[in-house]
């Protein structure tokens, strides 16, 4: 995909300097959108929109700059669980709705608005499950990719791991993806 093309002048736009921040949300979203043309790749049979996922996969995360994630150079004022929802904002800012949606549902494997009240978690009060198919291959793909360990994917079993923070039903979410996607 050029550069000079969407969905890279919206991630250009609110990252224009060239530095660790920008080189770790490429590399991290761009890892994302192989691995989720890859699920499109070995299941033909699923009706999945091959450039909707690969743009939504590269802006997923166009949020985290507003986030406070030392680690990944973030210095925001908001928790880092925000970044999707901030990141749709973004995007809904932009007038890509669909694009938002990808945004704001991928953190964990999705979280119900059960999870966030009895976590008090500092999001928006509603769903936020991953609901289209396409959806749910970028949340998949998300989760083998860490943005701290740039060069590795997980394991099956890692992302599970990972997940657990989350909760049990993000961990199951995930298994059944693993069943239609691997």
């Amino acid at each position: 995909m050029d550069i000079k093309s969407f969905p890279y002048t919206i991630l250009y736009k609110y990252y224009p300097e060239e530095n660790q921040l920008r080189n770790i949300l490429l590399t991290h979203s761009e890892k994302v959108a192989r691995k989720a043309l890859q699920v499109a790749d070995a299941h033909p049979e699923l009706p999945l929109d091959c450039q909707f996922l690969e743009e939504a996969s590269l802006l997923h995360d166009i949020g985290i700059f507003l986030c406070d994630a030392p680690s990944i150079q973030c210095f925001g004022p908001h928790p880092y669980i925000c970044h999707g929802y901030l990141g749709a904002d973004l995007m809904r800012h932009e007038g890509y709705e669909r694009h938002a949606l990808v945004c704001e549902r991928h953190t964990g494997a999705g979280l119900t608005l059960s999870q966030i009240e009895t976590r008090d978690l500092p999001v928006p009060h509603r769903d936020m499950l991953p609901l289209s198919l396409e959806e749910k291959v970028i949340c998949f793909a998300d989760k083998f990719f860490s943005k701290t360990r740039l060069q590795e994917e997980k394991t099956v079993e890692q992302a599970r791991k990972s997940l657990l923070k989350f909760g049990e039903d993000g961990v199951e979410r995930f298994d059944r993806w693993c069943e239609m996607f691997l």
